[in-house]
């Protein structure tokens, strides 16, 4: 037992499950507790089985879906130009065009949005528009990191087997690191997903989670707003563990 106080201190799978659960129980009491009385900061687990209730009849499945396809709309155009970007900026010329979009990460969103809006006229474009800018400066960002730790030594390796450049970029940097890429998406992919909410209040029409998060905000209604952070917090989560476990599956080699 004195173990599990020790830093850096290896424990087996039962104990690990034993935290786990003692933290989850610890969790559960605190807000049962809190939330006891008529007045509590969060709402009570009746009121959220409520809120999970009322938005399943509303059709909280279809509102899953519409974020989803614009989540992976947006996804997939900004893997396309981050990889395209980050791959190319090690040729000299293009460095810095990749370094550039990586400092963007910094802009505030309104800014983004003002100048968006006048290039684009259909709302939902729009929509994907804005997570493809905000996920693609921190993707690039993540794969120039991937880029710089590459060792010298495979370079070399593959130089010394007759490699051209153009050749060394493809086997090494582009075959060797898929494993990485797809890791750096799944950590970037919370980025997008912590976007949802305020940029499908851009458009109402076309619902989603955001918007019933918006909606339920607007009539104070905070046993709905609960059950949506945890729908989001859950599907989130299972979106990374697919992605890790596809990682693991198809490149068993990866040390990551």
């Amino acid at each position: 037992m004195k173990n599990l106080f020790i830093p850096f201190e290896n424990i087996g799978k039962k104990p690990r499950l034993l935290i786990a659960v003692g933290w989850v129980a610890l969790v559960f009491g605190i807000w049962f507790l809190s939330s006891m009385g008529d007045r509590h900061l969060f709402p009570s687990p009746q009121q959220v089985l409520q809120g999970f209730t009322e938005l399943y009849n509303e059709g909280l499945v279809v509102h899953i879906g519409s974020s989803l396809l614009l989540c992976f709309s947006a996804i997939a155009i900004a893997i396309v130009i981050s990889l395209v970007i980050s791959y190319l900026s090690t040729v000299p010329i293009l460095k810095p065009v990749a370094i550039t979009i990586s400092k963007l990460r910094y802009l505030p969103l309104t800014g983004i949005t003002f100048y968006l809006a006048i290039l684009i006229s259909d709302a939902r474009s729009m929509q994907i528009w804005v997570l493809v800018v905000f996920m693609s400066t921190y993707l690039t960002t993540s794969l120039l990191s991937m880029l710089n730790a590459i060792p010298q030594e495979e370079f070399d390796h593959a130089r010394s087997l007759g490699c051209s450049r153009w050749e060394v970029l493809w086997e090494v940097v582009v075959k060797g690191r898929i494993d990485y890429v797809i890791d750096v998406i799944r950590q970037n992919l919370a980025i997008v997903w912590m976007m949802l909410v305020t940029v499908e209040s851009i458009l109402v029409a076309a619902g989603g989670l955001g918007f019933l998060i918006k909606n339920s905000d607007k009539f104070m209604n905070h046993g709905r707003i609960i059950a949506l952070q945890i729908v989001i917090l859950a599907v989130g989560l299972f979106i990374d563990f697919i992605l890790n476990y596809l990682r693991k599956a198809f490149f068993r080699y990866s040390k990551i």
